[in-house]
Parts: structure tokens; sequence; C-alpha cells
């Protein structure tokens, strides 16, 4: 597919590709390690809007490079706390094997430790970020070493699942704000248990409209996650715990959700506003380490179907990671 010509004279080789029906699109033809023209960062800006989130295969790209490309989209993030894996000269990118750290580092094997995250088959479902008031925009990952099977991410697409619901549903949520809150889909150990206490220590907590205005295209979003979200507000427990496992499910229908294959030199960029995912449960083999490396792009507070902004409960101060 040829994309527009938004601000160049000569078109451009992109190549997109759909993946799924709702969500997800392989882009070909481009260098994301290379100089890259307006219409060419335009065109990769219109995927990611209308396909949710987008793929790359054989990119080498080293830090620099991945942050300069990130920085073409946005304003990169970087985190107060990063693991021992990240590098220490690149700030803003973050190496996801910091999180086999968290386990040990508070008296849990990481198997027990993602156990406990996942207790159920829908807490690990996430946007990045969303216990804050202003989650990022948007998250740009790149695999440097994947197993040979396995360790696949999937996304959904939340503005097809608020489409999906019916008429009456969607009169319901519109109004609707909910708590989201970090930790709380945690589960406990009995007796001393030192990452509840870190996460009590470190509590982030803001109160997001339940249906979200999507800054750049004015979709509206069903804005629900199994990791984040507390409760919905104005609601009893089991009525909100009834209509969260209701959205949940209809946000990871599998016609709302596309599913990655990782090849070292693959990117996903997504928008993270648009979207939730799945980091995977099935990377087994400890001979075939998994190593991710990732950019976010720091977000906006969102915005409900009333006007209404999010709100912070507790944690940072928008724009301070």
């Amino acid at each position: 597919m040829t994309t527009d010509r938004e601000t160049a004279e000569e078109p451009t080789a992109l190549e997109v590709r759909p993946a799924a029906g709702h969500i997800g699109a392989e882009i070909g033809g481009v260098d994301l390690a290379g100089p890259l023209d307006d219409a060419t960062v335009a065109a990769i800006r219109a995927a990611v809007l209308r396909w949710k989130v987008v793929f790359f295969r054989g990119q080498e790209l080293d830090h620099a490079a991945h942050v300069a490309f990130a920085r073409r989209f946005g304003e990169p993030v970087v985190l107060g706390r990063r693991g021992g894996a990240s590098p220490a000269d690149v700030p803003e990118v973050e190496t996801t094997a910091d999180r086999l750290e968290l386990g040990g580092r508070f008296g849990m094997e990481h198997e027990e430790w993602l156990r406990r995250r996942r207790h159920t088959l829908l807490r690990g479902w996430h946007c990045d970020h969303g216990a804050r008031v202003d989650p990022p925009a948007a998250t740009v990952l790149r695999a440097e070493t994947v197993p040979p099977y396995g360790g696949d991410t999937t996304w959904a697409n939340l503005a097809a699942a608020y489409a999906g619901l019916s008429e009456p549903v969607r009169r319901f949520v519109d109004g609707l704000r909910a708590e989201h809150r970090l930790g709380v889909g945690y589960q406990a150990r009995t007796g001393d248990d030192a990452y509840l206490r870190h996460l009590l220590d470190h509590q982030v907590a803001s109160v997001h409209p339940l249906v979200r205005i999507h800054p750049e295209t004015g979709e509206r979003i069903l804005y629900v996650n199994g990791y984040y979200v507390e409760q919905i507000a104005g609601l009893s427990r089991p009525e909100s715990r009834a209509v969260l496992d209701m959205l949940l499910e209809q946000a990871v229908r599998p016609e709302y959700t596309v599913r990655f294959r990782w090849e070292p030199g693959s990117v996903a960029f997504w928008d993270n506003r648009a979207t939730i995912h799945l980091a995977p449960a099935d990377t087994t083999r400890l001979d075939a380490p998994r190593i991710m490396h990732r950019v976010m792009l720091a977000g906006d507070v969102p915005v409900g179907v009333d006007g209404s902004p999010s709100e912070p409960l507790v944690g940072t101060a928008p724009g301070r990671w």
C-alpha cells in the first residue's frame, strides 16, 4: 500500500499490511534506523492511529536509534526507577529483563511473582502505567533476543470493543469513572509480603473515565484493563466486579485482538491510549532468554465523554516520572 503525500512531493515506499480485522498491521519498506522524512513519519502515525499497533521486522536498532525513532512521535519518558538490566547511559530505554529481578528482590521466584500478578485469566491485560493520571501515549518495544517458540504478545483494540457494545450499555458506561491503582491485581502472600509492602510504599492511583475520548481520533475508548482497575466509582463492590468482568471480557474478545510472534529485530509500536496488551506467560525455556527494550512516549490526562479529565489520587503529578 502506498501512503498518501501529506508533506512530501514524492510517495514513499511504505507498505502497510493489516494483520487482523480490527487491530494490527505490519509495515514494510522502511529502515527505522535511517533518516525518516516527514511523509514517512506521518504515514506511520496514521497507521498507528488506524490499526492501534503496528509491527516492523528485520530492524537493526541500537538504543540511541530506538530513542531517536520514538522521538519523531513524541517526548520519550524517563523513568525514575529502572532495573539493573536497563542501559545506564540511555535513560529513556527500559529493558524488560528487569522484571526477572523483581521476584528475587522480594523473596520470591520469578514464576511465583508472575502467578500472583495473574491469578485470573483477565488480570494480565493492561496498558502501560495505567494507574498514572497521564499514562503514556504510546510504546515502542523492540526485540533483541527471543525464544524459538513462545513469547508472543497480544493486543486488544479498546475502540472496537466500545463500538461493539450494545447502545444501552454504551450509554450506561459513558458516564462512569473508575479507580486505577498500582498493584491492585497482585495477590498477596500469606503473612509477611515484601512486595506488597513495596507497592504500598510506592502507591500510584487515579480516577479515570471508563470511556475516554481519544485526543487525536475522537474515538470513544473503553478504558478498562485487568491489572490496574480497582473499582467503578459509585457502584457497590459486587456491582463493580460484575460490570468490570463483562467489560473486560468484551475488550479481549478474539475478534478485537491480534497476536504477534517476535523475531530478533522486530519492533512493535502501539497506541497505549486505545489498547491493552497481554505479555506472554509461555516462555518456558530457561536456555532461551527473551530480552526486549521499551521506550514510552509521554501522554496526556484522559478526558471523558462529558469533558471531565482524570483526577490523581496519590503518586506522581502529571508530567513527572
